[in-house]
């Protein structure tokens, strides 16, 4: 394989890596990517000791392992702040357990908690592929906007069930709502 290649196989990993992080940080994985980090790391050294001499592919390597040091950086301070139980998302689930031991979410709840996280992931992207600031939006505002639109929409359409899917119009990313059967 060639610099180019080596590029692409990189950066599709990357951002495979920083999916799989954000994914683990929010619960829905159970374990760190340990080994796609492994994988991503030894791309990042690659070429770390050779001089590109095209300089699109020089910009294109150095873009990349700048964003994947930030990213790792970012990675490292919330595994510490989740080791020491300071991460938010942890203090939630602490508190809920502290308060009901032994009680779980009803499988529907369970699954409403993953269609939010993915629309809430959705819309993020679909903010960035538009250039798009995401640093103000947060699950909680997706959450509110949806369960705002539900019952709107169950009661216009006679349904119990409502789907939401990201959808860009006029170069703007929406939240488009559909009874679901």
């Amino acid at each position: 394989m060639g610099i180019p290649e080596d590029l692409l196989f990189f950066e599709q990993n990357l951002h495979e890596l920083v999916t799989k992080y954000e994914q683990f940080f929010l619960g829905l994985e159970k374990r760190e990517p340990l080994k796609l980090l492994d994988s991503v790391e030894r791309a990042c050294r690659k070429y770390a000791n050779v001089t590109i001499t095209n300089t699109m592919l020089k910009f294109r390597y150095n873009s990349l392992v700048a964003s994947f040091n930030t990213h790792k950086q970012k990675w490292n301070r919330i595994n510490r702040l989740i080791e020491e139980g300071k991460y938010s998302r942890d203090r939630f689930k602490m508190a809920m357990h502290a308060e009901h031991p032994d009680k779980h979410p009803h499988p529907r709840e369970a699954e409403a908690n993953t269609e939010m996280n993915q629309l809430y992931r959705d819309y993020l992207e679909a903010r960035k592929a538009c250039n798009l600031p995401t640093d103000s939006i947060t699950p909680g505002m997706i959450s509110a906007a949806v369960e705002k639109q539900k019952p709107l929409i169950s009661s216009k359409y006679n349904c119990n069930r409502v789907e939401f899917k990201v959808v860009i119009e006029e170069g703007k990313p929406k939240i488009k709502a559909r009874p679901k059967q």
